[in-house]
């Protein structure tokens, strides 16, 4: 199997190491120096491109699947359109074109596209309810890496990850020194979102379909905050409700939003497929993290 990720970065570099594990022909498209140096460092091979300029793109050889998983760099909605929407556009333009295209596309979007559901489970056919300009993008997004890329011949999959965590991602210090708001968190470890695409691409699976990419158990931050500080052997945190945290006259019109969408993501349609998690909850996954913290302050 050859496959090329596009924006090989935190998730996709670990795609690629379990892909070229397996045996796989893997590039990996990065801008920077830096970027293109950690591609290497897997075992696939680096190739410098931006998925905005379609002439860029010919560096990268004919490949069998695609994985769109390039980011914005954190920054507001236009920034997001621009790779998310256009950039994805320009990559499906310019590989479909080939004479020999790839047959199918992964596109990595965010459980952010379901906007609030009181603390309801929500799943693939849940009406997506997206509340701000970023999430909008995102779900744009999602039509184009399915239906747009359907018009030019390439199947495409939505994987849509939950919050990722995993090396360089643990959130010890936000949740041990509080205080805490209210609310639910969806997460999914760094090596099973990577762990997913790479599943769907060798099980040749979920074509032209949605597959939320979280793991088994959504947690109230409340719960997960007493459970990370009595495992850390730490004063559990101050918490408050969300109504306390609404009545800070400082808060963002984004932090705003963030606490008032609530919502829990269920994996069942993974389960179906029968991906097995390395890190089922947040307990196996924080494990490394834990022990880290207590050795650090022993």
């Amino acid at each position: 199997m050859r496959v090329a990720i596009l924006g090989c970065g935190y998730v996709g570099l670990e795609l690629a190491r379990d892909l070229v594990a397996d045996g796989h022909e893997v590039w990996g498209v990065r801008r920077s120096d830096e970027g293109l140096d950690a591609v290497s460092e897997t075992g696939a091979e680096a190739v410098r491109a931006d998925v905005t300029d379609s002439e860029s793109l010919s560096s990268v050889p004919d490949v069998d699947h695609v994985v769109f998983a390039a980011s914005s760099g954190g920054r507001g909605a236009e920034a997001a359109r621009t790779v998310y929407v256009e950039g994805l556009r320009t990559a499906i333009d310019h590989f479909a074109a080939r004479d020999d295209a790839p047959d199918r596309l992964v596109y990595t979007s965010s459980t952010g596209v379901y906007g609030d559901h009181g603390g309801d489970f929500v799943d693939e056919e849940t009406p997506l309810e997206p509340t701000t300009d970023k999430t909008q993008v995102l779900a744009e997004a999602e039509r184009v890496a399915r239906e747009y890329a359907a018009e030019k011949g390439i199947d495409g999959t939505v994987a849509r990850f939950a919050g990722l965590y995993g090396p360089d991602r643990y959130r010890l210090e936000r949740y041990l020194s509080g205080p805490v708001t209210a609310g639910y968190l969806n997460m999914v470890h760094r090596d099973d979102a990577a762990g997913s695409v790479r599943f769907v691409l060798e099980e040749d699976c979920a074509r032209d379909e949605v597959v939320v990419v979280v793991d088994d158990e959504p947690v109230s931050k409340h719960e997960f905050a007493d459970w990370l500080a009595d495992e850390c052997g730490v004063p559990r945190p101050d918490k408050r409700s969300k109504e306390e945290r609404l009545a800070d006259d400082g808060l963002s019109e984004a932090a705003r939003r963030r606490i008032l969408t609530s919502k829990r993501c269920s994996n069942d349609r993974l389960h179906e497929l029968n991906y097995g998690f390395r890190y089922p909850t947040y307990r196996e996954g924080y494990r490394a993290a834990i022990d880290a913290y207590r050795d650090d302050h022993a």
